[in-house]
């Protein structure tokens, strides 16, 4: 899952990054509104956390223009103001969810998870695809009731499938959300990393719609 991480101080967003990549997410972070208003606008993301005190633009100014061109994914405001008109007012500008510095880094992973998963229409922090079952807070695998060692990056490839609702889901895709929008990642990582998948679950699990891309048994 991709996450947009909005926050102006370096060292607090670099804590962000490194706190969400450990618990599977790949992060994009940038540090003025409106580097911020760009990357969520023609970027697709599961999630962004967004300071409101940002140079260049405010982060109530940047949730608006996300809203009102459309871009619906969730949304956890931060900021060290805990007002509660300034809580009301991003819930009205279309904050999913509001906390206030400082904070615990596991409260903001958790609150993250949390509308991710009502955002997909989830209640459970399990995924289940077939036989596969997908633990998305321990970041771990079941395979008909048997656990499964996987890395991250096979976890965040899984999951990011198990998301999907039965779309065929392309290499360039996957290798996007992966690695990022570097450019670092690439067809033949992915292909590396199903091959791997494939040895520890069947090759049954994740199956290839020939010029569509993959997706997983069950879905």
């Amino acid at each position: 899952m991709r996450c947009l991480v909005v926050e102006d101080e370096p060292e607090i967003r670099a804590d962000l990054a490194r706190a969400l990549e450990a618990a599977g997410f790949t992060v994009d972070a940038v540090g003025d509104g409106e580097s911020a208003w760009f990357q969520g606008d023609v970027e697709d993301y599961d999630v962004a956390v967004l300071d409101l005190g940002l140079p260049r633009l405010d982060g109530l100014s940047v949730l608006r223009r996300w809203r009102t061109a459309g871009r619906a994914f969730p949304v956890i405001v931060v900021s060290a103001r805990g007002d509660w008109t300034e809580k009301v007012e991003g819930i009205e500008a279309g904050a999913d969810d509001y906390l206030a510095k400082p904070f615990q880094m596991g409260e903001l992973v958790a609150r993250v998870r949390g509308v991710v998963r009502r955002g997909a229409g989830r209640l459970s922090p399990t995924l289940v695809a077939g036989r596969l079952r997908l633990d998305t807070v321990r970041m771990t695998a079941t395979f008909d009731g048997a656990p499964v060692r996987i890395s991250p990056l096979e976890f965040r490839l899984l999951d990011h499938l198990a998301h999907q609702a039965g779309r065929a889901v392309s290499a360039g895709e996957l290798a996007e959300h992966l690695y990022g929008v570097d450019g670092s990642g690439d067809a033949n990582a992915i292909e590396a990393i199903v091959a791997r998948l494939r040895r520890k679950f069947g090759n049954d699990l994740i199956r290839t719609r020939r010029g569509f891309g993959y997706l997983l048994e069950g879905e």
